[in-house]
């Protein structure tokens, strides 16, 4: 099943998909051990920086390969490009989904981009998401305001022909320096406005009740990446801080079964009933 199939499946159930984002073989390793463990599909994904570290003919086997090994049913998806150069090589190597996020460029821009994109995807039969609104990234101000408007999201997927948006109503990426606080009718009334399946960035960190609400307010795709970053380098460190072991393959493993057990407990927040 294609993705932008999979999302209006969980769409019309009102229920979500977790993506988690992986940087190497052991966090890709930890998320699907967790997929795997709970028989519940995920969306694998990677970033450019992750893209240029492995390698993207790299990335798209670890994925594939992994998906097929562990017997989980998951899609490869490109998280927050902003190079149509990027897609392209992308959807070319096999990625099942992609992001252009244009979202700081002004609407009318957004969308023309947003189009050019949709429409090198219809050849690869590739989902597409891409983001309206303002959700900070690392280093950007989380104090400044930019919800998405539920009639701009209705004339964004419109006009663009998306299948999926990212919506701001009060995330933002990194770690949160007080409970964040999520508009909840906000993301009502786009559900409302709009078919396209709803994606909520900048989860890490949010208490898994506003997750749960989010959900049956209309989020159908959950994004995760900082808490996967920090927990596997925590776990790491903690291990090497008494440890003179130099044998990667018995340094690694503590710090992927973290990684596997966050996201065992994420999945179980997603996907509960």
């Amino acid at each position: 099943m294609k993705l932008q199939e999979k999302l209006k499946e969980v769409q019309a159930q009102g229920k979500a998909l977790l993506a988690t984002n992986f940087y190497n073989f052991e966090t890709l390793r930890g998320v699907l051990e967790a997929a795997a463990e709970l028989q519940v599909p995920i969306i694998l994904q990677a970033t450019k920086s992750s893209i240029d570290y492995m390698g993207l003919s790299m990335a798209v086997q670890m994925a594939r390969t992994g998906l097929s090994q562990y017997g989980v049913e998951g899609w490869l998806h490109l998280d927050h490009a902003d190079s149509y150069e990027l897609i392209a090589r992308c959807v070319d190597a096999g990625f099942d989904s992609v992001m252009i996020d244009a979202s700081e460029k002004p609407m009318e821009e957004n969308i023309a981009i947003t189009r050019k994109v949709v429409e090198l995807a219809k050849t690869y039969e590739a989902n597409v998401e891409a983001e309206l609104g303002y959700i900070a990234k690392l280093g950007q101000s989380t104090e400044q305001i930019g919800f998405t408007e539920p009639t701009d999201a209705k004339y964004f997927v419109e006009a663009t022909g998306i299948n999926a948006l990212a919506v701001a109503i009060g995330s933002a990426h990194g770690f949160y320096t007080s409970v964040p606080k999520l508009d909840l009718e906000r993301l009502r009334n786009i559900r409302a406005a709009t078919n396209a399946a709803l994606v909520l960035h900048g989860a890490s960190g949010i208490p898994h009740p506003i997750l749960q609400q989010a959900i049956h307010r209309g989020i159908c795709k959950i994004n995760l990446a900082t808490e996967i970053k920090n927990i596997f380098m925590q776990q790491l460190k903690q291990d090497l801080i008494y440890n003179q072991e130099i044998d990667l393959r018995k340094v690694f493993p503590p710090a992927i079964d973290a990684v596997k057990t966050l996201v065992k407990e994420k999945l179980q927040v997603v996907y509960k009933p």
